[in-house]
């Protein structure tokens, strides 16, 4: 029986498609260091485009069945790593170490629009990505209360802002610069320069992804991060309210004008499960957040349960997925964030492919 070589095990491999991006593995540069002993053991690593792929673990499987088939393959070793592609070319690149930069809006206020961008930038770090959050809503900084750590304060080096970190995140927020109890009275001008500021001035070193907690509304904040910075694009968060998704819905307008893709829209405080009897129920009867993702033509990438469990851990500094790691809304916050690191990566590929003299998939 002959041995197999890195040819054969390559072609095996070409029979593996990445469901999201409809090509095999081969392809798309994903198969890297493949090697065969003389005694038929193969290895080799699969490399992804996010550390929080959702399909991982059935894309291993896939490769050690396929690879396993060979005649004269005695063991399969398979390595899954990932590399997290760069967004867009830039011309004037204000965070040179970031990857991806999500922009996470509503529109109206009182959505849980913070609680949903601290518990998916969580998530995202508890996969093994390197992830920030810029709080960016300069008039009601939320993101230091909610992480408990609103009395700390940045360090400076070399006269750059050092990121606090909490949770395998790192964060930046006016809230840490401001005196307890200090309101802002700022116009546009300086709110634009204060968003510039807390992008370019922080060391935000290498990170996969930093999501922008963008304030309500569809004012300076939002048009100066999408005309500061190429956006890998927005995640809309609304709840089942007809304003709420009204609004939400002009928030969309704004950052499509600016030339800035919506990633999808989640729903949050969607249903509520009677923690005696058990039965869910929707407590709101407004327009759903799939129903507004169809209306708008994007993805929807999932519902959060309401829970008050989740603002009493906030209160606390907590996000739900660290306080009650097994719960309904702390699972419902790790798929919705698997699902927005999909769309990432597939937006990613397609700029790669589109921008010659951008970096290839294979990278």
């Amino acid at each position: 029986m002959s041995l197999p070589n890195a040819e054969a095990v390559l072609n095996a491999l070409r029979l593996v498609k990445d469901p999201d991006l409809h090509r095999d593995i081969v392809s798309l540069g994903f198969v890297k260091d493949v090697e065969v002993s003389p005694e038929g053991s193969v290895s080799f690593t699969v490399e992804l485009t996010t550390p929080a792929c959702p399909v991982r673990e059935e894309l291993q499987a896939q490769c050690e069945s396929v690879v396993r088939d060979i005649p004269g393959v005695s063991e399969v070793q398979v390595t899954m790593t990932a590399r997290v592609r760069e967004r867009g070319p830039q011309a004037e690149n204000l965070v040179p170490g970031v990857k991806q930069i999500i922009a996470v809006a509503s529109g109206k206020g009182g959505v849980g629009k913070s609680t949903v961008t601290l518990n998916l930038a969580v998530a995202l770090a508890q996969t093994g990505a390197r992830v920030g959050i810029l709080d960016a809503d300069v008039y009601g900084p939320s993101i230091p209360l909610m992480t408990g750590t609103h009395a700390e304060r940045p360090l400076t080096q070399d006269e750059r802002i050092i990121p606090i970190t909490r949770f395998g995140v790192s964060m930046m927020s006016l809230g840490y610069l401001l005196e307890d109890g200090q309101a802002v009275l700022w116009r546009g001008p300086m709110v634009a320069g204060t968003v510039k500021q807390l992008l370019s001035d922080v060391a935000w070193g290498n990170l996969d992804y930093l999501l922008v907690d963008l304030p309500p509304g569809t004012g300076d904040a939002p048009m100066s991060l999408a005309q500061l910075v190429p956006l890998t694009g927005v995640l809309l968060v609304t709840t089942p309210h007809n304003v709420a998704a009204n609004i939400a819905g002009k928030a969309a307008g704004l950052f499509r004008r600016l030339n800035s893709p919506i990633l999808g829209v989640v729903e949050n405080m969607a249903t509520y499960s009677c923690p005696t009897c058990g039965t869910v129920s929707r407590i709101f009867a407004g327009l759903r957040g799939d129903e507004l993702a169809k209306q708008l033509q994007v993805p929807f990438l999932g519902s959060i349960p309401l829970d008050p469990g989740v603002g009493a851990a906030a209160d606390q500094g907590l996000p739900s997925v660290v306080a009650d790691p097994n719960s309904p809304q702390a699972q419902a916050f790790r798929q919705v964030a698997g699902d927005l690191a999909r769309h990432v990566s597939i937006r990613s590929l397609a700029s790669a492919e589109t921008n010659p003299e951008f970096q290839t998939i294979e990278g």
